[in-house]
């Protein structure tokens, strides 16, 4: 390992000096190569302490699952018998849309299915500390003209159609993904998926409308689950196909065009059987929790995408829209525990939902018409609705008091106080923020270390919460080529 030093650094120096003049988009000024440090930061020691308890190497194969109801990335690394294990969980700081598919371009949709990820992919200049390409469209995308473009997994905690991180947690997958690319795997897998896909899931989400594509992804999940292996993936039909192999008669290998019929093909009798019988015990199981009565879960009304509960409990107004946890209680005592990274004083939480604009303020002042997902929202409301009715009850003990309509009516001049903007793209939605709120911002922004401290080896403290500048989040948009020259041999 010694010995391979000067060459991983001379490598390293090529690529970053190649780099530098072919990136474009999220890099908006001339990197120079000695900022690229933050891309070269070493695996955490109690990350590599987790391997070694894990019996993995160091440059073994990774693979990357995503589940936006959860608001988790996951990290798993092949061990020295050959199959995957779970390495490390990551909180998902902020990602944007809805449960579903990316459908087109400026939709804000985070992207669900299968991808892989190149070493070109890696982008160790991106304007969000850190970050990686999800190869969205994939040709199963492009087959169905989906449109979209640079969705990445990212740091800085703002999401406009990608799975933001905060940048000490990209650093730590940043360089897993790295070292893997050293050890010779040539692509590591994303799976992107709405939810974990259980029986309790399924059945709470049966009506949704795009059930029929998450069952066909669910597929490739079953396949990793029983094999705990990287699933093959191909695609004909315009659908999903997983670990294909030459059929029985076949004289060649089956080849594969997304928009194209389907070439004969089988599934490996020992992945075919172990899948269908997993399916066959989840399907049952399904059923049984349908026929119990389970709440289906609700179709979204506007909420913007998600936010795991440890990054919701330290931002104010904290909410975590479409993913799980997010009432008052819980994220009041998860206030107390340690961030997994720094949190950006310009974080926008998921926004809940209003109704018409004509209703809008008997929703803003009105925490009794607010929907439960709501509550943490409607505190401040709440109060302020407490606070007015105590001074209009003393006026009219002392006999200068309005009448009750005056009463219930006096709240609503504070209602642009208390109101949250919803999570948007424009420009002028964030120039009308408060001058101290920008200049806030721009000084945090202008303190922003380089290099921030791995989560694993000096945690975060906890920060206060900050006030939330109603900035919508930003995807990252780059030629991401980076480490295209260090593997060019490889293509």
């Amino acid at each position: 390992m010694i010995s391979r030093s000067p060459l991983r650094a001379l490598l390293t120096a090529a690529v970053l000096t190649a780099g530098a003049a072919l990136l474009a988009g999220c890099n908006t000024d001339d990197i120079s190569l000695a900022n690229n440090a933050k891309a070269n930061q070493p695996v955490p020691p109690k990350l590599i302490q987790a391997m070694v308890e894990k019996d993995m190497d160091l440059n073994s194969p990774i693979l990357v699952r995503i589940f936006k109801t959860e608001a988790e990335l996951e990290v798993w690394k092949q061990n020295r018998s050959g199959q995957f294990a779970l390495l490390k969980t990551y909180p998902i700081c902020r990602w944007s849309g809805d449960l579903g598919p990316k459908v087109k371009e400026g939709d804000r949709q985070a992207p669900e299915g299968f991808y892989s990820i190149t070493p070109a992919q890696m982008n160790p200049q991106s304007q969000f500390y850190l970050s990686f390409n999800t190869g969205y469209p994939n040709a199963f995308d492009q087959a169905l003209g989906r449109t979209g473009s640079q969705l990445m997994v990212h740091g800085d905690c703002s999401s406009r159609g990608c799975y933001a991180m905060t940048d000490e947690q990209i650093a730590e997958i940043y360089s897993l993904g790295r070292e893997s690319f050293f050890g010779g795997q040539r692509s590591f897998q994303l799976q992107a998926f709405p939810f974990k896909m259980t029986p309790v899931n399924m059945a709470k989400h049966r009506n949704n409308p795009n059930m029929p594509f998450w069952k066909m992804i669910k597929e490739g999940y079953d396949h990793f689950e029983v094999t705990k292996q990287e699933p093959k993936v191909e695609f004909c039909e315009k659908r999903y196909v997983f670990d294909p192999i030459r059929s029985p008669n076949a004289t060649r290998d089956p080849v594969f065009n997304a928009s194209a019929k389907c070439p004969p093909y089988a599934i490996p009798d020992d992945i075919a059987d172990a899948v269908r019988a997993k399916q066959d015990r989840e399907a049952a199981e399904t059923a049984k929790l349908i026929a119990r009565g389970t709440p289906m879960a609700k179709l979204n009304q506007g909420i913007d995408g998600g936010m795991n509960k440890v990054f919701a409990a330290k931002v104010q107004d904290g909410s975590t829209g479409l993913s799980e946890g997010g009432d008052g209680q819980g994220l009041s005592l998860l206030a107390l525990s340690k961030a997994p990274g720094t949190i950006p004083s310009h974080v926008n939480p998921p926004k809940m939902p209003r109704l018409t604009p004509e209703e809008e303020p008997v929703v803003a002042v009105s925490s009794s018409t607010s929907a439960p997902a709501t509550r943490v929202a409607a505190a401040t409301p709440a109060r302020e609705e407490k606070s007015e009715g105590w001074f209009s009850s003393l006026a009219r003990k002392v006999g200068i008091g309005g009448s009750d309509t005056t009463a219930s009516a006096s709240p609503a001049p504070a209602k642009p106080k208390a109101e949250s903007k919803p999570v948007g793209p424009s420009i002028a939605r964030a120039t009308a923020a408060a001058p101290k709120q920008t200049e806030t911002k721009q000084a945090a922004a202008a303190a922003k270390p380089a290099l921030k401290p791995s989560v694993t080896d000096t945690p975060a403290a906890a920060p206060a919460p900050a006030p939330a500048a109603q900035v919508a989040g930003s995807a990252p948009i780059v030629q991401s080529n980076s480490f295209e020259s260090r593997f060019g041999a490889m293509k």
